[in-house]
């Protein structure tokens, strides 16, 4: 689960099985009550209808409870932790960061650097097509060193300028409104 509109169809499925939950959060779900086999597939169909995925393997949860904490950081919080990104994941879930980076580097093929980074330009693009704060604003939002670290990553990501990507996105919906 990745946003809050997976969190409230997690619940609803919930409610609809009779499965009492103390917490759904990003990744994880506590249920107060034992879960049959017959339940735990009728949820698996019910989510796979949105188009979630129940994890049962520990360290495909792990990694999903990493890409939320990662995701929830970047896109969710107003401020990016002031402390190293490796502290706070580590601080977040209560494991080592060592155990967590090699966890995440074997079953995804990239390291948590990496997806940090992936995600970061993502949300660079965002905040570049809703248009409400400068390069540098945004440089200092998501915690760059420098306007030209931010460009030089976006470049190395997308193949574009941010400069050029956001002509891109006025020139496609200048033609837009031509119509």
């Amino acid at each position: 689960m990745v946003s809050l509109r997976c969190k409230m169809v997690v619940k609803q499925e919930l409610q609809k099985l009779g499965l009492h939950y103390v917490n759904v959060d990003l990744g994880t779900i506590e249920i107060l009550e034992d879960i049959t086999d017959s339940q735990r597939e009728q949820l698996r169909d019910n989510l796979k209808a949105y188009g979630l995925v129940l994890l049962g393997d520990k360290r495909k949860i792990m990694i999903e409870k990493i890409k939320a904490v990662i995701i929830e950081m970047i896109h969710y919080s107003d401020e990016l932790p002031k402390v190293n990104y490796s502290n706070y994941i580590a601080e977040k879930l209560g494991y080592d960061y060592t155990y967590l980076a090699n966890t995440f580097s074997e079953v995804k093929g990239i390291t948590i650097q990496q997806f940090i980074i992936i995600n970061k330009i993502e949300r660079v693009k965002e905040l570049l097509l809703y248009d409400e704060l400068n390069l540098t604003e945004i440089s200092y939002k998501l915690n760059y060193s420098s306007v030209a670290h931010l460009s030089n990553q976006f470049k190395k990501v997308t193949g574009l300028t941010p400069s050029f990507f956001k002509k891109l996105k006025k020139h496609r919906f200048g033609n837009l409104e031509d119509l």
